[in-house]
């Protein structure tokens, strides 16, 4: 298949079925997360996993989504990130579950 086949049948997905096709892509390209828009910066939100340049940690996106909000309506919220970032998010969050979990769980302490 030439790469203007699959443009093709991409376009003609629908959201959800382009946002799965991202996160395949996001998962086949390996672990670089900064490059991916996923990065830890020390005394930004707190050293977190966020999406590169926001401070929008990846554990808040992961707990929204468990809240039952779709990612049309945390699109809608963070009107700064898109559907690329949300599926590097979500790569992230399942590659490193124990991480977002805890930073869950800490601000539910806080």
């Amino acid at each position: 298949m030439t790469l203007k086949e699959l443009e093709q049948k991409l376009l003609a997905l629908s959201p959800g079925e382009k946002l799965q096709a991202i996160q395949l892509l996001a998962q086949s390209l390996g672990n670089n997360w900064h490059w991916q828009g996923i990065e830890k910066t020390p005394r930004v939100c707190g050293g977190e996993a966020r999406i590169t340049k926001t401070r929008i940690p990846v554990w808040v996106l992961v707990e929204a989504r468990g809240l039952g909000y779709s990612d049309a309506d945390l699109l809608t919220s963070y009107p700064t990130i898109t559907a690329t970032d949300l599926a590097n998010a979500w790569v992230y969050a399942e590659t490193h579950a124990d991480e977002i979990e805890l930073a869950i769980e800490r601000n539910e302490a806080a």
